[in-house]
């Protein structure tokens, strides 16, 4: 803020100890990029943050400040919602299948792609399939240490407006698409407590993105030899990673124990826990910026509102003949009546030039087979 505030005064506005004076509210709504009326209005949506997968050594206030950018994305998400007509979030299964063993992630997976149509076949674009569903898929620029989080946002009655799954940026398209399924199981999943919570999210999200049918079909249903080549198919088939693939290999009894920890062996050894060969490309979320793109277009949301939103300029694109109009009313009455008559005087010349025209107006009529 440029060294017009304290930090003693910051925490004072933050516990409602004071109160920002309006050139101090000014340029705080500005390094937020909001206005300053919406530091006074009362959130509309209320977030519960369902997990929050990170390493042991990410800071409180690194957490909170992830936290912060998904409860206001998870509010312009509903108004977005709520402004384009669309799905408003009850359709979200929260928590609603229980698993009280490890295989119950397994057939939730299976019955949620039932649910949504998905068949058995690999998932070509997970963002934009959980998208379609109503999830937000929010992406965010976190230290290394940030795996994900997933939010649910309801309103004051505990009716389920939005849910929002977050993943780091900077990250390949395979760990990506599994984190993505991964926040996804543990929106759906009531998940007891005898069980591992992570491990049945994970489960989940690799039956959701490589099927029992479709694996068992293509590895088959015992296996003692496994090429690298092949895995590397499986890979950009299934998109998921080597090391993913192997575990869902062994959690469907394809591999034995043995040769699933050759495998983990081998990654060891080349390196590929950290970084795998053949990355995948990272899935850009669509949602957020059609619908706040279509709503300036309809004039519902404004300019500086959607690039609040998206987090970046918008260059609006108007018709040349717009631009052209209202720069002719703005000349003196004398000279739009010369260009006017310029351009009377022009069309009158084609005219006589062309006589298709004549032939069209007065011309015979001929049936056409």
């Amino acid at each position: 803020m440029g060294g017009i505030v304290t930090k003693q005064a910051l925490s004072k506005y933050e516990h409602d100890r004071a109160r920002p004076s309006p050139i101090v509210l000014a340029e705080l709504a500005s390094v937020l990029g909001v206005k300053a009326a919406y530091l006074f209005h009362e959130p509309t949506v209320n977030v519960e943050f369902i997990a929050y997968r990170r390493s042991t050594t990410l800071r409180s206030k690194e957490e909170e400040s992830v936290k912060g950018i998904v409860e206001r994305a998870l509010e312009d998400r509903v108004r977005l919602q709520e402004l384009s007509g669309q799905f408003d979030g009850s359709m979200i299964p929260v928590k609603e299948w229980r698993v009280d063993h490890l295989d119950d992630a397994e057939h939730a997976a299976e019955e949620l792609r039932g649910r949504w149509n998905l068949g058995s076949a690999p998932i070509s674009n997970t963002c934009a399939t959980l998208e379609d569903h109503g999830l937000a898929v929010l992406t965010v620029e976190a230290n290394e240490r940030f795996d994900g989080i997933s939010a649910i946002g309801r309103d004051d009655e505990q009716h389920v407006k939005a849910a929002a799954i977050v993943t780091r940026r900077d990250i390949d398209g395979e760990r990506q698409r599994l984190n993505l399924a991964h926040e996804l199981g543990h929106i759906v999943l009531h998940i007891s407590e005898d069980v591992d919570e992570e491990r049945a999210a994970f489960r989940f999200g690799a039956a959701f993105l490589a099927p029992r049918e479709m694996v068992l079909n293509e590895v088959g249903t015992k296996r003692v030899l496994i090429q690298t080549a092949e895995l590397l198919l499986l890979k950009k088939q299934f998109g998921i990673s080597l090391q993913a693939l192997v575990h869902r290999l062994h959690d469907l009894e394809i591999i034995t124990d043995s040769y699933y920890k050759q495998w983990w062996q081998l990654f060891n050894s080349y390196g590929w826990r950290k970084k795998e060969p053949e990355e995948l490309p990272y899935e850009e979320p669509q949602w957020l910026r059609r619908t706040a793109l279509r709503l300036l277009a309809e004039g519902l949301i404004s300019q500086d509102d959607a690039e609040r939103i998206l987090d970046k300029r918008i260059e609006l694109e108007q018709p040349i003949s717009a631009v052209q109009r209202r720069a002719f009313l703005k000349l003196p009455l004398e000279k739009r009546r010369q260009i006017l008559a310029e351009q009377a005087k022009r069309m009158a010349k084609h005219y006589e030039e062309d006589a298709e025209w004549r032939e069209l107006q007065g011309g015979d009529v001929v049936a056409y087979q």
